[in-house]
C-alpha cells in the first residue's frame, strides 16, 4: 500500500517529499495520534468558550447583532488565521507540531463566535450539532475498524471527486455572492437546499474514513513521528467542516419550525 496516496488533500503525496525521513524521534504511532487530535479538541474548545462567553456577555445587555459586531474581529481573525496556518502546515509538514496547535486555537475563535450566533437564534442548536458530530465520528471509526468502510481505490477518488464538487459550489456561491445573487438551494430552507445539506454531511463524513485510512497506514509504515501532528490537524480539518455542516443543516431544519 502507497502511504503517499490520498484523496484529502491535506493528505496529499507531496508531503512527504518536504519530509526528511531522517529521525531519532520515534516513529508514528495511532495511539499517539489520537492523543494529539484530543489535545487539538480540548485547545478548539477552550479558544471557542472565549469567543462564545464574549458573544453571550454583550447580548445579555443587548441584541444578538450587536454582539455578534462586538466578536467578528475576532472571528475574522480567527478565520484568517486558520487558513494561513493551514496552508503552513500542508507546506510544512516538519513543523506541525507548532501550526496545528495554532491552527486549533484559530479555528476555535471562529467556531465559538459563529456557534454563538446560531445559538441565539435556536437554542439548543449547538450541543446537538456538537453530539451529532461526535458520533458521526464514532460511527465512522467503528465501520473502518471492523472492515465495513475501507479506503479503496474507487472510494477514494469518489470522494475526492464529491468533495471537490462541493467546494467548487462552495466557490461559485462566494463569488455570486459578492454580485448580489443568492444561490436559494445552498441557503435557504427549501426541501432542496436540505438535501443539498444532507448530502454535503455525507461526503465530510465519508472523508474521516480518508484520515483514519492515512493514519492507519503511516502507523503500519512507520512514518516520522511529527506525523502524528500532521495526522491529528487533517483529522481535525475534517471534524470541523462536518460540525459547521452539521450546524447549517440543523438551523435549516429549525427555521422550518418558526
Amino acid at each position: 500500500m502507497n502511504l503517499t496516496k490520498s484523496s484529502n488533500p491535506v493528505f496529499g503525496q507531496s508531503v512527504f517529499s518536504r519530509l526528511d525521513s531522517r529521525t531519532d524521534s520515534g516513529v508514528m504511532t495511532i495511539n499517539g495520534t489520537m492523543n494529539k487530535t484530543g489535545l487539538m479538541l480540548l485547545i478548539v474548545t477552550f479558544a471557542a468558550l472565549f469567543t462564545w462567553r464574549k458573544f453571550f456577555g454583550v447580548a445579555d445587555y443587548s441584541s444578538p447583532e450587536a454582539a455578534f459586531s462586538a466578536i467578528s474581529l475576532w472571528m475574522i481573525g480567527g478565520g484568517i488565521g486558520g487558513f494561513i496556518t493551514a496552508l503552513v502546515t500542508v507546506f510544512r509538514p516538519q513543523n506541525s507540531n507548532v501550526t496545528a496547535p495554532l491552527y486549533a486555537v484559530f479555528e476555535g475563535l471562529f467556531l465559538g463566535g459563529i456557534s454563538a450566533f446560531f445559538e441565539s437564534m435556536y437554542p439548543g442548536l449547538v450541543m446537538r450539532a456538537v453530539a451529532l458530530t461526535l458520533g458521526v465520528f464514532f460511527v465512522m471509526l467503528l465501520l473502518f475498524r471492523n472492515g465495513t468502510l475501507r479506503a479503496s481505490g474507487k472510494f477514494k477518488m469518489g470522494i475526492l471527486a464529491a468533495t471537490g464538487g462541493i467546494a467548487l459550489v462552495y466557490f461559485v456561491s462566494f463569488i455570486a455572492g459578492m454580485f448580489g445573487a443568492n444561490l436559494e438551494f445552498l441557503h435557504g430552507n427549501s426541501n432542496i437546499s436540505i438535501g443539498f445539506s444532507l448530502v454535503v454531511v455525507v461526503i465530510a463524513a465519508l472523508n474521516l474514513i480518508l484520515d483514519f485510512d492515512f493514519i492507519e497506514r503511516g502507523s503500519n509504515t512507520g512514518a516520522p513521528k511529527i506525523m502524528e501532528w500532521y495526522g491529528a490537524f487533517g483529522l481535525m480539518v475534517t471534524l470541523i467542516w462536518l460540525y459547521l455542516e452539521i450546524l447549517r443543516l440543523l438551523a435549516k431544519l429549525a427555521s422550518r419550525r418558526d
